[in-house]
């Protein structure tokens, strides 16, 4: 089957790499060996892999399918097999030899192990000969086409630090104690992502689609969030439901019920794939099972297997990925409930894997919320951003602070803009 999954990808994709990168021969193809001779004789004759019309007309039993693999285990299951092939027979002569001479038999395993122990290609990249596409993109970015590599955060701040999500290579964790406004921050910045033109994704173990949608209103207009959840009258609110269905990109919500109640990285791909996702949130990584579990496998483990998965699934998809994670009970007794990457719950992996991970912490006597950058692979860390923040109407204000890493710029702009807001407005007649 997998051979089937593989020839498919091929035709879909028009793209060879797969065979080249990992020197993959018709040997791994049984028992598609011709149709596997055909694509690479007529990519050697006309530089260029068949249509799948003229492949069917020339092998009209062959079976067109959709693949949601990724190509990593597509040649990992192709290696498996093949191994499994060579292997059968190597070890049932060994058997055979074992009823009568055992010296013999271990002789003729040894002589044979080579078989049992192949190596495959290796996907890599010469950064000397391929520099041109590095010189290509940095002069991309530089001339203004950074949405091609970037999405914005909706927080701007947070983008004078970060520059936004990398669309690839990017698994983004925020990570806090319960009910600490994890969930809005991963609402607005997949709603800021609708707002400015992507697909976007967002996984809810937890909550309704409706719930979501709702949060994602509030966040985009401000409308009040109890209002809209309890059924009272919200002014404005029927005109823009009618202005949302002229949009054409999507935001998608599913819950873990969705997924079977088995969300995986497998489903996860298919999902993302399926509605052409520029970029997905999941609220809760500890949601996800691990499909390279053992019985062995603690928590920890398991979770370090998902996060690894989820930065592959990244890099594969060239899309960034963002994931909400609980801190442990330390995390508030310590440091003055400033959270580390140690308190991330259960999983050292999670905080080695992710390329960024972005701490919250709410102070709900003073209304604000405040990110810490804990990691950040291409920027500084430590940095922090405050925010006036209230959830019931969406609305977060930059509030400049000496404790604040706000790009000196924005914190001028800002304090400016407060103290106009102080300003008494003068009014015709009217001496003050």
């Amino acid at each position: 089957m997998v051979q089937l999954q593989c020839l498919n990808r091929i035709l879909a994709s028009k793209d060879l790499s797969i065979i080249f990168n990992n020197a993959l021969d018709e040997s791994y193809f049984t028992p598609y060996e011709n149709e596997y001779r055909y694509i690479i004789e007529h990519f050697k004759q006309y530089k260029v892999v068949p249509d799948k019309e003229t492949f069917i007309e020339k092998f009209p039993e062959f079976d067109l399918i959709d693949v949601a693999e990724s190509d990593k285990y597509l040649v990992d299951a192709l290696l498996e097999e093949k191994m499994y092939r060579d292997a059968v027979p190597v070890v049932q002569k060994t058997a055979e030899i074992l009823k009568t001479n055992a010296n013999d038999a271990v002789h003729y395993l040894m002589a044979n192990a080579e078989i049992l122990n192949q190596k495959i290609g290796v996907s890599c990249v010469d950064i000397i000969k391929d520099a041109q596409k590095r010189l290509d993109s940095w002069n991309d970015k530089k001339n203004g086409k950074s949405d091609d590599y970037y999405i914005t955060t909706g927080f701007r701040e947070l983008d004078d630090l970060l520059h936004g999500w990398s669309r690839g290579e990017e698994l983004v964790v925020f990570f806090a104690r319960t009910n600490q406004g994890k969930s809005w921050i991963l609402a607005k910045t997949l709603s800021h992502a609708w707002q400015i033109g992507f697909n976007v994704g967002f996984v809810s173990p937890e909550m309704s689609a409706d719930k979501i949608g709702y949060r994602a209103d509030t966040l985009m207009e401000h409308f009040d969030n109890q209002a809209l959840n309890w059924g009272k009258d919200v002014s404005g609110y029927e005109d823009y439901i009618s202005g949302l269905k002229a949009k054409e990109n999507r935001f998608i919500v599913a819950t873990t019920q969705d997924f079977g109640n088995a969300m995986t990285i497998s489903k996860l791909r298919s999902f993302i794939q399926a509605n052409n996702l520029d970029i997905i949130g999941i609220d809760g990584i500890s949601y996800m099972l691990d499909e390279r579990r053992t019985r062995t496998d603690n928590t920890q483990a398991q979770l370090t297997h998902i996060s690894e998965d989820l930065y592959a699934l990244s890099m594969e998809l060239k899309i960034p990925i963002l994931a909400v994670v609980q801190a442990n009970r330390d995390g508030v007794k310590l440091n003055g409930g400033d959270l580390q990457l140690e308190n991330i719950r259960d999983a050292d992996g999670i905080a080695y894997n992710a390329s960024k991970i972005i701490s919250i912490r709410q102070k709900v006597d003073e209304e604000t919320i405040e990110f810490t950058i804990k990691k950040s692979r291409d920027s500084k860390v430590g940095d922090k951003i405050i925010y006036k923040w209230i959830p019931n109407i969406g609305d977060f204000t930059y509030i400049p602070s000496d404790d604040d890493c706000a790009s000196t710029e924005r914190r001028e702009e800002r304090t400016a803009e407060i103290t106009k807001d102080l300003q008494p407005t003068r009014k015709k007649g009217v001496v003050f």
